[in-house]
C-alpha cells in the first residue's frame, strides 16, 4: 500500500526538530572522564591567577580519578541507575561550563582579566557550589563505589565548598594598576622600578608579550567586549606602550614590524605589495574597509571620512560633485583583499570604522594621551643620545609605530623635536633603519602642523629626495615619494616641492624605473605637484609627459596626470609626442573607468588648447568614433559628459573641413558616424 506523500513530508520535516539522542551512560563516563582529564591540565592564563586554577586543576585530577574507576569497573558498557545517570549528567554540564569559563581566560588579554576578576570569581565561585551540591547529591551506594573512591569524590565536595569568598592577590593588584593611569592622568611618570615590578606580576615581562598584550586590549577595545573597563584598557594601551619603550628596547621582532596596518616582510627583505586595485586612491595604502561613494568610486573608509571631513563634497578621482555622501560597504572587494592578506600573511583589520571609533576614544582619553605625551618624550630624548646604528633603528622603529596612527600620537612626536633627529638617519647605510626613518616620517607627514616641520626642517627635502634616488630598497623609495604626495597637499608646499628640480627628477625616475607599487606613489605625487599651474613648464621640462605616456597602460594615474598638464599650460608638450594622442585614445577605450575618464578629459583639453592640429590627430586615430560612442553609452558620468564635448569637438571639425573643401589632407574624415555623434 502506497504511503501517503504528504504525511512522509510531515514526518520527515518534524523530525528535523527532534533533539539529538541523548549519549549512552558509557559515554557520559568517557566525557566525564575526558573533560577531567582535560581540566586537570589546564594552564594558568596569568600569575595572579595561579590559585584559581591550579584548584581547578587539583579538583579535576580528584574526579578523573573517581571516574577513571568507574569506567574499569565496567560502567563504560553497562546502563548507570536512572538517578546516578541523571546526576552525572548535571555534573558533566558543570565541567563543561569550567571548560568554557577556561577557554575565554585564556583568550583574554591579561590586563582585562584584572580589571574583570571580581565577575570571573564571582563565576568561578558559583560552578565550584554546583559542582559540590551535584557530588552530595550522587547516589554512591547504587553505583557500588570502593571506600577510596568515595574517600575521593567527598575529598572533592569539601574542597569545593572551600573555595576561597574573594579573591586574596587580584584587588591589591588591579588597585596598582588603576592607580598608575590616575597618576599618569596627572601627568606624573610612573617610576620604573613600580612599573617593572607590576607588569611582572600581571605577566608581562619581555617585548614579545608586552606586544602581545597591546594587540589584545586593541582588539578587545575594538570589539567593545565591556563598556565598562573601556576607558581603563584605553589607558592601559598607552601604559604599555610607554612600558615597551622604557623597560622592554629589545631589537624589533618582524613580529612586532606586524602591527595592525603593517604589512609582513616577505623572503627578499620587501613587503609584499598589494595589488592596485586594493589600495586606496586617496593614501594609496590598502584598504582594510572599501566604501562605494556616489560616483561609483571605491575609497578606504577613514581617507573618505578625512576627506568629507575637511569639508569637501566631491568625488577624489573624478572631481564631480556627489549628489550625497552616503557610504556603501564593498563587500566584495573586501572579501577578496581578506583572502589577499591570508595569502600573503598580512594583517588584516577587521573594520576601520571601529578603527576610527577607538581614535575618538582614545583623544577623550587623558591617560591614554598622557601616556602617549611621555612615550613620544622618552623615545626622542633616547634618539638624540643613540650613538648607535642598532640603538638608533631600535627607537626609530617605536617611533614608526606610535606615528603610525591617531593625530595625537603624531602631534606628540613631532612636538618633541623627532623630524631634525630623522632627517639625518635617512643616509643611513643601514636599509633597516634608513627604512623606518623615512616611513616615520611619512606617518608624521599626515599631520598639518608636521608638515611644517619637514618643510622647515634643514635638508629635510634633499635627504627625501636623495631615498628616492638612492634608497637601499624600493620600500623606502616608495615611501619617500608618498611622503612627497603628502607635504605637496599644501598648497604653498606644492609650490616649493615643484620648484626643486631634484624632487621634480627623481619622481621621474622612479616611475622610469621603479616596481608597480612604487610607480604608483610617484605618479600620484607627480599628479599633486601639476594641480599648481606654476609647477607644470617645470614637470613638462623633466620628462613627466613622457613617463606618463609610457606608463598609460599600466597606471591609471598617468592618464590623470596627463589631464592635469593638459589643463594647466601642458598641452603642446603632450601633443608633440610621438603617439600621444593615439595611446589617449587607446586608454579611452581600454583602461578603467577612471583611467577612461581622465584619457577622455585630456583629448577635450587638447583639442580646445590647440584647436584643429590636436583635433586632425584625434580624427586621425582609426575607430575614435566608435570610442566615443561606446564611451557615451557605458561610461561614467562624468566620461560620458567628456565623451560627448570631445564627440562635438569632432563633429565641428567635420564640418569646417568639409565647408572648406580640406577634408583630404593625410586626415579623412570619418565616412560612418555612430547615432550618438549625429545627434545636435
Amino acid at each position: 500500500m502506497a504511503s501517503n506523500p504528504t504525511e512522509l513530508s510531515s514526518s520527515s520535516s518534524s523530525s528535523v526538530f527532534l533533539p539529538p539522542p541523548s549519549p549512552s551512560d558509557g559515554e557520559l563516563l568517557r566525557s566525564l572522564h575526558r573533560i577531567a582529564r582535560d581540566l586537570s591540565a589546564v594552564e594558568t592564563p596569568a600569575p595572579f591567577l595561579r590559585a584559581a586554577f591550579a584548584a581547578i586543576s587539583r579538583r579535576s585530577k580528584l574526579l578523573a580519578a573517581a571516574f577513571d574507576d568507574l569506567l574499569l569497573c565496567g560502567g563504560a558498557g553497562e546502563e548507570l541507575p536512572r538517578s546516578a545517570s541523571l546526576c552525572l549528567r548535571e555534573v558533566l554540564l558543570v565541567l563543561q561550563r569550567f571548560k568554557a569559563v577556561v577557554s575565554d581566560c585564556a583568550a583574554r588579554s591579561r590586563m582585562r582579566l584584572l580589571l574583570q576578576s571580581d565577575e570571573m570569581e564571582a563565576e568561578l565561585r558559583e560552578l565550584h557550589h554546583d559542582l559540590a551540591t551535584l557530588l552530595d547529591l550522587l547516589p554512591v551506594v547504587e553505583l557500588g563505589l570502593a571506600d577510596d573512591v568515595l574517600d575521593v569524590l567527598a575529598l572533592a565536595s569539601r574542597q569545593c565548598r572551600r573555595c576561597s569568598p574573594a579573591p586574596e592577590t587580584e584587588q591589591p593588584l588591579r588597585g596598582s594598576v588603576l592607580s598608575l593611569i590616575q597618576e599618569i592622568e596627572r601627568e606624573i611618570v610612573p617610576e620604573r622600578e613600580r612599573l617593572e615590578e607590576i607588569l611582572e606580576e600581571v605577566g608581562i615581562n619581555d617585548p614579545a608579550s608586552c606586544s602581545e598584550e597591546i594587540e589584545s586590549l586593541e582588539q578587545e577595545i575594538g570589539d567593545r567586549v565591556s563598556e565598562k573597563w573601556t576607558p581603563a584598557m584605553i589607558a592601559l594601551v598607552g601604559l604599555l606602550r610607554y612600558a615597551k619603550c622604557v623597560l622592554f628596547s629589545a631589537t624589533p621582532r618582524p613580529s612586532d614590524s606586524n602591527s595592525k596596518g603593517d604589512v609582513v616582510e616577505a623572503e627578499d627583505g620587501e613587503p609584499p605589495s598589494p595589488p592596485s586595485d586594493f589600495r586606496c586612491p586617496i593614501s594609496l595604502d590598502l584598504m582594510r574597509d572599501p566604501v562605494v561613494v556616489a560616483s561609483g568610486q571605491t575609497y578606504d573608509r577613514e581617507s573618505i571620512d578625512r576627506w568629507f571631513g575637511s569639508g569637501k563634497s566631491t568625488c577624489p578621482k573624478t572631481g564631480q560633485v556627489l549628489a550625497n555622501l552616503e557610504l556603501v560597504p564593498n563587500k566584495a572587494l573586501k572579501n577578496l583583499i581578506s583572502k589577499w592578506c591570508r595569502e600573503k600573511g598580512v594583517a588584516m583589520e577587521a573594520c576601520e570604522a571601529s578603527k576610527s571609533e577607538q581614535a575618538q576614544a582614545v583623544a577623550a582619553n587623558k591617560a591614554a594621551l598622557e601616556a602617549a605625551r611621555m612615550t613620544a618624550s622618552f623615545l626622542v630624548r633616547k634618539l638624540s643620545v643613540s650613538f648607535s646604528p642598532d640603538a638608533a633603528n631600535r627607537v626609530v622603529h617605536e617611533i614608526r609605530l606610535l606615528s603610525k596612527s591617531g593625530a595625537e600620537n603624531r602631534a606628540f612626536v613631532g612636538e618633541a623635536g623627532a623630524v631634525p633627529l630623522l632627517v639625518p638617519l635617512l643616509y643611513s647605510e643601514v636599509a633597516e633603519l634608513q627604512l623606518n626613518a623615512v616611513t616615520a616620517l611619512l606617518n608624521l607627514s599626515i599631520l598639518e602642523a608636521n608638515k611644517k616641520r619637514i618643510m622647515y626642517a634643514d635638508g629635510a627635502i634633499e635627504a627625501v629626495a636623495h631615498i628616492m634616488s638612492s634608497g637601499a630598497t624600493w620600500r623606502a623609495k616608495e615611501n619617500a615619494a608618498a611622503a612627497v604626495l603628502s607635504l605637496a597637499a599644501v598648497h604653498s608646499y606644492r609650490r616649493r616641492l615643484g620648484r626643486n628640480q631634484s624632487v621634480v627628477e627623481k619622481l621621474v625616475h622612479l616611475v622610469r624605473t621603479g616596481p608597480t607599487s612604487t610607480k604608483k606613489d610617484a605618479l600620484a605625487a607627480l599628479l599633486t605637484l601639476a594641480g599648481e599651474r606654476e609647477n607644470v613648464g617645470r614637470l613638462v621640462d623633466a620628462g613627466v609627459a613622457e613617463v606618463a605616456l609610457s606608463a598609460i597602460s599600466k597606471e591609471e594615474t598617468a592618464a590623470a596626470v596627463l589631464a592635469a598638464l593638459a589643463k594647466r599650460g601642458g598641452a603642446e608638450a603632450i601633443v608633440n609626442i610621438d603617439g600621444a594622442v593615439a595611446r589617449l585614445v587607446a586608454e579611452m577605450r581600454r583602461g578603467t573607468d577612471w583611467a577612461r575618464e581622465n584619457a577622455t578629459a585630456a583629448l577635450v583639453l587638447l583639442c580646445r588648447r590647440l584647436g584643429a592640429p590636436a583635433v586632425t590627430q584625434v580624427m586621425a586615430v582609426p575607430g575614435v568614433e566608435w570610442a566615443i560612442w561606446e564611451l557615451m553609452s557605458i561610461g561614467t558620468e562624468r566620461a560620458r559628459r567628456k565623451a560627448a564635448s570631445l564627440g562635438r569637438i569632432c563633429r565641428r571639425w567635420a564640418a569646417a573641413s568639409a565647408a572648406d573643401g580640406e577634408r583630404g589632407a593625410g586626415c579623412p574624415v570619418a565616412t560612418v558616424v555612430p547615432p550618438a555623434m549625429m545627434a545636435s
